[in-house]
């Protein structure tokens, strides 16, 4: 069965020219710097959420020693959340073609008899399943999130954490066996024959370097269909590839990027009008209900801030203005070191309909409830009557229409 070209065991039946080991160490470089970037900017991401600082936070509640290195999230600088968000979903999307040329190049060893030659070689052909395995889930997952298509089971956030631990560790044991001899393949000029080089070729259509181009231009052209989800104006237009939100935000003050609209979040005007709404405050020293009249007579702060979404998108500094988190800490009791805080929404279903905030988030001074935007008042998507904004803290945790804020530590 490996001798005959018919079937894809055997050498003979993948006849490109272009497969070698120069070509797949070049683009197994490109990944090694690639995919390291994407590892730790996912788990700078995970930590972003503080999912140590309350269950309500953390989706991932089994991690254990997987959680050895989150810490406290901090505020500055306050585009940390945008950048660093931006550059893990703009990169792996622009990964994707070196990813699959990688992957085409070394097709021929997944499918080599026999299965193994050796333990050595048992344990390098399961680590190369799981790294293959690893890199496709991962890769599928993100791009599906941030199409905002959750067609997968379960939970986005623990899929993706668990399964970035099991194809990282993939990743670097095989990084660790095959760097050497990447690196050694890059230095010779001629090119050594091994098992992907077939030994029956077919006539050339393309020159390796042209592969690569093609490859390169693959990844520009997303680069170019991506990047400009991190902006706004015309250059958000360019963004093809990216989730453009829940609906047009329309002009004006308000005229920014929304994931979620009030309608989809169930929200009920009848809960959000003059009359009716009231902000319950709870600490030490007792529970304080607030018309927004009455929030808007306090002492207001302004912060100009941007809104930055796990999906990659962001928008540029919003004017905000509202009632210092810190502020309404001190209404309940903590006059000099405010704690943590738990916010409620009024949305009844769907992910984050409830948030913690740590400490120092909450004694930020740019950390406010936010009455207006732009010198206009919340808009129904934007969170009317009162939303949180805290510099640096992923979108979803700057919870819209608030209902409840409990301060105490968690």
């Amino acid at each position: 069965m490996r001798d005959d070209p018919r079937l894809p065991s055997s050498p003979g039946f993948w006849r490109s020219p272009l497969r070698g080991p120069r070509l797949t160490s070049v683009l197994g470089l490109v990944l090694l710097a690639g995919v390291t970037v994407l590892f730790v900017t996912g788990l700078v991401s995970y930590a972003a959420y503080n999912p140590g600082l309350s269950p309500v936070n953390d989706k991932t509640p089994d991690k254990g020693i997987l959680g050895f290195y989150l810490f406290a999230w901090p505020t500055n600088p306050h585009w940390l959340y945008r950048l660093n968000q931006g550059v893990h979903v703009t990169l792996g999307i622009t990964l994707i073609p070196v990813l699959l040329a990688k992957l085409w190049s070394v097709i021929p060893r997944l499918f080599a008899l026999p299965p193994a030659r050796s333990l050595a070689h048992a344990l390098e052909r399961i680590s190369l399943l799981l790294l293959v395995g690893g890199a496709l889930f991962e890769f599928v997952t993100g791009v599906l999130n941030v199409q905002l298509d959750y067609v997968f089971p379960g939970s986005f956030y623990p899929l993706h954490f668990y399964g970035a631990w099991v194809f990282f560790a993939a990743f670097v044991a095989h990084v660790l066996l095959k760097t050497p001899l990447a690196l050694r393949n890059l230095r010779h000029l001629r090119e050594e024959r091994n098992d992907l080089v077939t030994p029956r070729p077919a006539a050339p259509t393309v020159s390796r370097r042209g592969a690569l181009w093609f490859v390169g231009g693959g990844s520009l052209l997303l680069f170019a269909t991506t990047v400009g989800q991190n902006f706004d104006g015309l250059l958000r237009r360019t963004a093809l590839l990216a989730p453009h939100g829940g609906g047009d935000p329309g002009s004006g003050p308000n005229g920014f990027q929304i994931n979620k609209t009030a309608a989809y979040a169930g929200i009920d005007t009848a809960e959000t009008g003059d009359d009716t709404w009231r902000l319950v405050v709870t600490g030490p020293a007792g529970t304080v209900r607030l018309s927004r009249a009455q929030l808007a007579g306090l002492p207001l702060h302004s912060s100009a801030l941007p809104i930055a979404c796990v999906e990659g998108w962001s928008t540029s500094d919003q004017w905000w203005r509202g009632v210092r988190l810190r502020d309404l800490a001190a209404l309940v009791g903590y006059d000099d070191d405010p704690p943590d805080v738990f916010v409620e929404s009024l949305q009844r279903r769907g992910a984050f309909r409830s948030a913690a905030l740590r400490a120092n988030q909450v004694a930020d001074p740019r950390s406010l409830l936010a009455l207006y935007v732009n010198g206009e008042e919340l808009s129904p998507d934007h969170g009317y009557p009162a939303r949180i904004i805290v510099p640096a803290a992923p979108g979803v945790l700057n919870t819209k229409w608030v209902a409840r804020m409990t301060f105490g530590d968690l």
